[in-house]
């Protein structure tokens, strides 16, 4: 009786690891395959930056007692580092459903 729930603890003890390693070694090409793929699609660093158009930072009130000049170069040392990139979207953050859900679920405050 007790050799036999051994054998199966074991067979299931096997079975477990040898799904791990398989599971683990998929995990591992995935990692590698895209990996290799990135790369691939990486731009090269001497390829020349497209064109921009030049687009005020910021308007004259939001600047308010900062030169000028500073602005220009905080702005070309934030684009020569980030590089060419396009936003989106930028939206006020509103109280949707989800956010609301979100500050249910998470609150720390204890329920009245």
């Amino acid at each position: 009786m007790l050799s036999q729930s051994l054998v199966l603890t074991l067979q299931v003890y096997a079975i477990a690891a040898t799904i791990s390693l398989l599971v683990a070694v998929i995990i591992k090409t995935l990692v590698k395959v895209t990996g290799h793929v990135e790369k691939r699609t990486q731009r090269p660093a001497t390829a020349p930056l497209p064109k921009t158009t030049n687009v005020p930072a910021a308007p004259a009130s939001a600047s308010k007692g900062i030169p000028d000049e500073e602005i220009a170069v905080v702005t070309a040392a934030v684009a020569a580092i980030m590089g060419p990139h396009r936003i989106l979207r930028i939206a006020q953050g509103g109280r949707s459903w989800a956010s609301q859900g979100r500050t249910a679920q998470h609150s720390h405050q204890p329920k009245r």
